[in-house]
């Protein structure tokens, strides 16, 4: 039995050198993963301060570049916005311009007159009136009092030739109901 015991004794002798290196490599290991983990945490809060840094420069960055695509897509919307505007109003002002021209035609043909018609007759309706008053002696009346005074005849705008010829020019072609009543 003892000489079992020697047989099993002696690997075990030539075994522990080799476990005691084994021993020791692994506390080196374990030592070498304990001192990475420190310098991890000393130097992580310096890498991660580092990081932050350049997160915030990038995003600097990247938002002047976004405001400045923004400024530039701004203008060229209100660029835009502005060259169909001004286009939309040429167009609306051309469409006013024949609408009106197209009204003007139909009253003219249903012989309404226009409004330089009637301020003709209006000034041609006063100037009658200050000729009939020279030709009656009366004092001119102010223009409020001659339009709420009866005017003259048809006969005595026919007196004066060169009148009618101008009433003539003036006046449209048209027969107005103003123009053929006499109050």
């Amino acid at each position: 039995m003892v000489t079992k015991i020697q047989k099993k004794s002696a690997p075990q002798a030539a075994n522990a050198p080799l476990s005691s290196s084994v021993k020791d490599s692994a506390q080196q290991i374990w030592q070498a993963g304990l001192g990475a983990f420190t310098r991890a945490q000393a130097e992580g809060s310096k890498a991660f301060e580092s990081l932050v840094k350049e997160g915030v420069n990038i995003q600097r960055k990247t938002q002047s570049v976004a405001e400045e695509r923004i400024a530039e897509a701004t203008n060229k919307m209100s660029s835009m916005a502005t060259d169909i505007t001004s286009k939309a109003s040429g167009q609306w002002d051309k469409l006013e311009t024949i609408f009106e021209d197209r009204v003007a035609k139909a009253l003219n043909k249903l012989g309404v007159p226009s409004a330089k018609d009637v301020n003709a007759l209006i000034a041609r309706i006063d100037e009658l009136n200050l000729a009939v008053q020279k030709l009656s002696g009366k004092a001119p009346a102010s223009k409020s009092a001659a339009k709420n005074a009866p005017t003259a005849p048809a006969k005595a705008a026919t007196t004066k030739k060169p009148a009618a010829k101008a009433a003539k020019k003036t006046a449209p072609k048209t027969k107005t109901p103003a123009a053929t009543k006499q109050p």
